[in-house]
């Protein structure tokens, strides 16, 4: 079992919670942007949002190098998405159903999914702390 200082701790709880509000920061922007840009009846900027997110949660993934960096970015989209697919009293919703919607949706769902997947299974250590030891060595001269 890996021991690590409170500082190495405090660092990596840093790191995941502003991964969780990058996650709420791109739901709310996207949320918002998903259906701007068509080409056609191709909802481009819907499709530009779900790369961006699968890209977002897999480099997260790979630079905590543990799956929790994926979820944490995916949590924070989450959160933040579901209610956004709820209808309001008045009749509002800001992702409504059609193909910008269920791409940006669905295919967000799909891209959490799979960066999560292809994120590495924890050990290793986290990129941010590679350069501290994890165990103090026994040096005598």
């Amino acid at each position: 079992m890996e021991h690590r200082s409170q500082a190495e701790s405090a660092l990596g709880g840093a790191a995941y919670g502003m991964l969780f509000v990058l996650g709420v920061v791109m739901a709310v922007v996207g949320g918002f942007t998903h259906p701007t840009w068509q080409v056609g009846v191709i909802p481009a900027s819907a499709i530009v949002w779900v790369l961006a997110l699968f890209g977002v949660c897999l480099g997260a993934g790979k630079l905590m190098r543990a799956r929790l960096g994926a979820m944490a970015t995916a949590l924070g989209w989450l959160l933040v998405t579901m209610p956004f697919t709820l209808e309001l009293g008045m009749g509002d919703l800001v992702i409504a159903s059609g193909p910008p919607g269920y791409v940006y949706l669905y295919g967000g769902l799909l891209g959490l999914v799979v960066a999560y997947l292809l994120s590495p299974t924890s050990g290793g250590g986290s990129w941010l702390l590679r350069g501290y030891p994890s165990e103090k060595s026994d040096v005598e001269a």
